[in-house]
């Protein structure tokens, strides 16, 4: 019988692989940390602050998402947005992640 602690690592190398897209998919317009891992939770795709907020300011330093600051409200806040190549490499990778998919599936149906 396999450990829960070896399947529990397993889907969590998963999950990791897919956080970029699932955060790239989320800021086609501007939002917050805080709103962005709210939204991400209640689509089921579990991410902690502690990842979050260093990928994000990762993926802005690559050039593909822009941030503004918002010190209207009482407490000031960071926006990001994609960027034109944020846009494009978007796109792209959703068509590996299909070309991923597809794969995948002729692999589990052989196993079948």
């Amino acid at each position: 019988m396999i450990e829960e602690s070896i399947l529990i690592n397993l889907v969590a190398e998963l999950r990791r692989g897919t956080q970029i897209l699932a955060v790239l998919g989320q800021l086609h317009q501007g939002q917050y940390g805080y709103s962005l891992l709210q939204d991400l939770n209640a689509k089921g795709v579990a991410i902690e602050a502690g990842t979050l907020y260093p990928l994000l300011r990762r993926l802005e330093s690559q050039g593909l998402l822009k941030s503004e600051w918002d010190t209207q409200e009482s407490r000031p806040r960071k926006y990001y947005v994609l960027s034109q190549d944020g846009e494009i490499l978007f796109k792209t990778l959703i068509q590996e992640w299909n070309n991923l998919v597809s794969n995948m599936n002729v692999i589990l149906k052989e196993e079948k």
